[in-house]
């Protein structure tokens, strides 16, 4: 068991998502607070649906800039890339490094995030770029792969419990193509 002064930024997609990160984190003892930070998210009808969900967590959230633009231009020119290619490697290094510079200004010893939860998502892939940025900011990146444990199916049960809005789409606007 942690010390409960251990504090982690939970960089959070979502609300059904986010459900079993807290559970294990909070199991393991660790402080979670969390933080919201999506541009990715369209339209923003959308992004404010999943933002709404936050308050029946279970943790303190930090609200992030809603960026749009900002991710528009990181990602232009990778539109046409397949779930899993580069666009998302731009887009989760972008919410990865404001979730360890949130963590610093912050003085919380730990980030990780969400995203591994998803079956859609590379595990790995977000793991190294997590780690990377850690080092860079001297933040601890707690590397974790959320879905394993049958963590995906885990959390449609909570999400169901808590009456979560599940949306259709996991990630980016392009991702709902598929």
């Amino acid at each position: 068991m942690r010390s409960p002064t251990e504090r982690l930024l939970l960089h959070i997609c979502c609300a059904p998502c986010a459900t079993v990160p807290i559970k294990r984190l909070k199991e393991r003892g660790f402080e979670v607070i969390g933080f919201f930070y999506n541009p990715n998210i369209q339209p923003p009808s959308e992004y404010k649906l999943r933002m709404g969900q936050l308050n029946k967590l279970d943790i303190e959230v930090i609200y992030g800039e809603y960026e749009p633009w900002r991710w528009f231009n990181l990602t232009r020119g990778y539109y046409d890339e397949p779930e899993g290619g580069k666009r998302c490697a731009i887009c989760i290094r972008m919410r990865l490094g404001q979730t360890a510079l949130m963590a610093k200004k912050l003085g919380i010893e730990y980030f990780t995030t969400t995203l591994t939860v998803s079956p859609y998502k590379d595990a790995d892939m977000i793991n190294t770029i997590g780690y990377e940025l850690g080092t860079t900011y001297g933040i601890n990146f707690l590397r974790e792969n959320f879905k394993k444990r049958d963590g995906y199916k885990e959390s449609i049960r909570i999400a169901k419990e808590l009456n979560l809005y599940r949306q259709h789409y996991c990630g980016c606007i392009f991702s709902k193509r598929k």
